[in-house]
């Protein structure tokens, strides 16, 4: 195996650990509106778990509001009640046309909450980065062992440091931006 296929494989790894961290963050409701706070509800649509943005536009009309609007009106009563059952925090309220969500404003103690969920995130996501570099290091190692130069592997086993250096960095550029977007009241 070449230290180049090792190193990309590495590095491919971990850059799939920084996006799903990324989507994480995306999730993390920091009291402004978003179409993501909707991610992952289920509506039973005629026998079928379907996501709710398969069964319905969502918009945020403003800061503080998300509008969902189900492509057939019969469906209103089953996306309320899903996003009830999904226990996010909020309490849809319909007119017969839509339904609106409208997001409190995060308390300090929230606020603080919603810090330590981030950084178990990020815990995660740095526990994910390692793991990738270890298997690139055993992987240096193995091929040692099957004939590689010691020097090839020793050098493939501190680019796969760097690697792993440089995404979790990544990783912490993106918890500071999230952490202050949170904190901002």
């Amino acid at each position: 195996m070449e230290p180049k296929d090792i190193l990309n494989a590495a590095e491919n790894k971990m850059q799939k650990a920084v996006d799903h961290f990324e989507e994480e963050m995306a999730n993390v409701r920091a009291g402004k509106a978003s179409p993501n706070l909707l991610n992952g509800i289920m509506v039973d649509y005629y026998g079928s778990a379907t996501p709710v943005n398969q069964i319905a536009s969502i918009t945020v009309p403003d800061a503080k509001t998300v509008l969902v609007q189900p492509w057939e009106k019969n469906l209103i009563p089953a996306v309320e009640k899903a996003i009830l059952v999904a226990n996010i925090g909020l309490t849809p309220s319909n007119n017969g046309e839509h339904i609106r969500l409208s997001i409190p404003p995060v308390t300090e103690e929230r606020r603080r909450e919603l810090v330590k969920q981030v950084k178990a995130e990020v815990e995660t996501a740095r526990v994910s980065l390692r793991n990738s570099r270890r298997e690139a290091v055993e992987a240096f190692k193995k091929a040692q062992k099957e004939g590689m130069s010691e020097d090839v592997a020793k050098d493939g086993e501190e680019s796969a440091q760097k690697l792993m250096e440089k995404y979790s960095k990544k990783v912490d550029e993106l918890f500071g931006l999230k952490e202050k977007e949170i904190m901002t009241v």
